[in-house]
């Protein structure tokens, strides 16, 4: 599965610095705003421990990690929505993402200029979100105009099911809130996602860019605490993340890496922690494929039956399924082989029913 991110927020807030530090690209951040004028694209490898395990335990030809894409636009600023500032004009960039990651400043700072002169996440986050919402409301308005008469003359059967969506998304939009707000059901939120590419409908992850120094005492640090708040209003992630030790950390081998992040207090970068929020946001699991040419990562939505997975590796898997053969990752990890897992009886055979789990390890029978 190609799974995208797009990474939004004000100039200066720290957009291209964390995009270089996940996708260890080296874009220009500089102390102005419109730094990024062209929109970057990285694809990043998924960290999985899962993975780098079956790799030591089968010593593959390829390992094949997972992969996400980000994108990171120009900042926005108020008024972008009208065609104030360059971002708004990368917007439709990122308009098919799975997910918005929007980064919010939470330092101060003589030295980096905010495009408002002062910090203030809560009215910073108002100003994104007013600029989603209104561009959304232009595209809305747009696909109105073309489904009207298609609806109203033609009696067209997909006119006549999207208007009263279109209808309810205008109202909300038009009073500058996200299109998530909309009083939509499940199945016209559902069409709504995958037929209009609503920015503001997308799940969306907070990035609360703190200072090195309020990393370690995030109780104190009042700008990451009223992101969090607002995160947890709108049923959000908010993760708190240091662009520049996260840049630092880029830079470093696996082994300073771990030696650095333990000084911090810390488990995981904030790389691998923003992939797990994105993840779960999605509701995303990973199965893998092992064997001595290949150890690899998939990625599936939750409650996928295995027929559907087995589409993802190729479309005559899915066309041709006979069954899956399928042990747990824990198995693996507990018994150390193939072989152990079949003399335990741990190996299942499973019909086109099964519902895929996180941490499968599955071999496709297919016939086409």
């Amino acid at each position: 599965m190609s799974l995208k991110a797009g990474i939004v927020g004000l100039p200066n807030v720290g957009k291209s610095t964390l995009f270089n530090a996940i996708t260890n690209s080296h874009v220009e951040a500089a102390n102005y705003p419109f730094a990024t004028i062209k929109p970057n694209t990285g694809i990043v490898k998924v960290p999985d421990e899962r993975l780098d395990f079956l790799t030591d335990l089968y010593h593959p030809e390829r390992k094949i990690n997972a992969t996400f894409e980000f994108y990171d636009i120009a900042g926005l600023v108020r008024g972008a929505s009208k065609g104030e500032g360059l971002g708004n004009q990368f917007l439709g960039a990122i308009r098919e993402c799975d997910a918005i990651v929007e980064v919010v400043r939470c330092f101060d700072s003589s030295e980096i200029v905010h495009v408002e002169n002062t910090v203030d996440p809560k009215r910073d986050i108002e100003t994104i979100d007013l600029e989603l919402a209104m561009s959304d409301y232009e595209s809305v308005k747009n696909r109105i105009a073309k489904q009207t008469s298609k609806a109203r003359i033609n009696k067209d059967k997909v006119a006549l099911y999207e208007m009263p969506i279109l209808e309810i998304l205008e109202k909300t939009l038009s009073e500058g809130k996200s299109a998530r707000l909309a009083p939509l059901s499940e199945e016209q939120r559902e069409y709504a996602e995958k037929n209009f590419f609503l920015l503001s409908l997308k799940p969306i992850l907070y990035v609360a860019n703190v200072s090195d120094s309020d990393y370690s005492d995030l109780d104190h640090c009042g700008y990451y605490q009223t992101v969090k708040q607002i995160a947890a209003e709108v049923g959000a992630e908010c993760l708190p993340i240091s662009c520049e030790i996260e840049y630092e950390i880029s830079q470093l081998s696996d082994e300073e890496k771990r030696d650095f992040l333990a000084t911090l207090g810390l488990e995981k970068s904030g790389l691998e922690r923003l992939t797990r929020a994105a993840y779960d946001l999605l509701g995303l699991k990973t199965f893998f494929t092992s064997g001595k040419d290949e150890c690899r990562a998939w990625t599936f939505k939750e409650g996928m039956k295995a027929p559907e997975c087995a589409g993802i590796i190729h479309s005559d898997f899915q066309k041709g399924f006979i069954k899956a053969e399928v042990f747990s990752y824990d198995d693996i990890h507990e018994l150390r082989s193939e072989e152990a897992i079949k003399e335990k009886g741990r190996l299942r055979i499973e019909g086109k029913d099964y519902v895929m789990q996180d941490g499968d390890i599955v071999f496709f029978r297919f016939n086409v």
